[in-house]
């Protein structure tokens, strides 16, 4: 299996466009389980990078996320 360099690893960007933006870190393995979780305020920003311990990042709420990919804007459910 490939070691993931940490130098070399993807970032993302998350700016929450209103209070309560919930940013959720979700672990790599054969059961996927929550690891970290952040509330962000309007105008934060989190740079998050995906490691051996971290295989998705899940947004709730109003935020722009930049990817090496560009740009999404996750919404809240109405």
């Amino acid at each position: 299996m490939e070691k993931r360099n940490p130098q070399n690893s993807e970032y993302v960007v998350i700016k929450a466009e209103d209070d309560g933006v919930s940013v959720i870190g979700l672990t790599r393995g054969s059961d996927t389980r929550f690891h970290h979780s952040e509330k962000l305020d309007k105008g934060e920003v989190l740079i998050a990078q995906f490691t051996e311990h971290t295989s998705a990042i899940k947004i709730r709420g109003n935020a722009k996320i930049l990817t090496q990919f560009g740009e999404v804007e996750s919404e809240l459910r109405k």
